[in-house]
């Protein structure tokens, strides 16, 4: 687990429309500021209806002694989206330095890094990284190309290894044939995108260790509403916000649970859960199996349709013998 993150002032130093609905942000440290690593991503703090609120951000660029960051619009945003869409130059955050889980592992055979949306901003640095490489491939796929920010920097890194989709699919099992059997694939985008990566790396037979995600938790299989939460060992029914996570609503109920990633990666703030349940699950750490099982969800970002049942693995009787 790693240590708690410090949080710093940044101010918000220049903003700048970079394709339809993408919008990027540079953020300037009070202090400390360091070089961000490869795949890093910066968490920043805010508040919606009076609720403490933590999203993540890759860095896109990390030059001028600032952090910058690309945001998309989202329509049917769970609050982060549309607080720093409202940001304004000068206007004063709390952020944290970036950090990483997803830096390139160095010296394989051979990278292919996978883009959904605005899934590439963690590849831009790494393409950089990449350019020089030469069998490191990028598939950015879109809803269409004025939606697809940093084409341009990524044509002329990458050249021809840059491919793009926006009307033909993305065959991953055919990417993932052409990968050498000792190479890495780098995976960022919507749960779909993740999904599939997934089930396609299985089926191909190759190490699960050489298949590597980027995920916020952000987006669903389902939009994001509402639903309640009975927590069986506390015999208390809390209702989760549509703009909040069940692990942010239980921690101000009071009822907190162990994290670290906050993003669905570690699993740490997986709960067990009783009896059925429709679940949209939002991680990269279950497996495909125990997601249909349906026995645990990660508190962090994973949501449920309705209502849900859990326990938290907290008992009075062992509570009052460690005091």
């Amino acid at each position: 687990m790693r240590a708690l993150p410090e949080w710093i002032a940044a101010t918000v130093a220049a903003i700048d429309d970079i394709a339809t609905d993408v919008r990027q942000i540079r953020l300037a440290p009070h202090r400390g500021f360091t070089p961000a690593p490869l795949g890093a991503h910066l968490d920043i703090a805010f508040e919606i209806n009076g609720l403490a609120r933590t999203r993540s951000y890759s860095v896109v660029d990390d030059s001028a002694g600032g952090w910058t960051i690309a945001v998309r619009r989202v329509a049917d945003s769970r609050g982060g989206s549309r607080f720093m869409w409202g940001l304004k130059p000068g206007d004063t955050l709390e952020i944290t330095a970036p950090f990483s889980h997803f830096e390139l592992s160095p010296g394989r055979p051979d990278y292919l890094l996978i883009a959904g949306g605005i899934g590439i901003t963690p590849f831009v640095a790494m393409a950089k990284q990449l350019a020089a490489h030469p069998s490191a491939r990028l598939l950015y796929t879109g809803r269409s190309r004025d939606r697809m920010p940093f084409l341009d920097r990524l044509t002329q890194l990458l050249g021809a290894r840059l491919q793009v989709f926006t009307e033909t699919p993305l065959d991953l099992a055919a990417a993932f044939a052409t990968l050498h059997p000792e190479g890495e694939a780098y995976v960022c985008g919507p749960p779909r995108l993740l999904a599939d990566a997934r089930r396609r790396w299985q089926a191909a037979g190759r190490s699960q260790a050489l298949l590597r995600f980027e995920t916020f938790g952000s987006g669903g299989l389902r939009d994001p509403e509402s639903f309640t939460v009975f927590v069986r060992d506390r015999d208390v029914s809390i209702i989760v916000p549509r703009d909040a996570s069940m692990l942010e609503t239980l921690a101000q109920a009071g009822i907190d649970l162990a994290q670290d990633c906050l993003r669905g990666e570690c699993g740490l703030c997986a709960v067990a859960v009783i009896g059925a349940a429709d679940i949209d699950h939002r991680d990269v750490f279950f497996s495909e199996r125990e997601r249909s099982e349906g026995h645990r969800i990660c508190a962090c970002v994973s949501r449920a349709v309705g209502a849900i049942t859990i326990d938290t693995g907290y008992r009075a009787s062992l509570s009052r013998q460690a005091v």
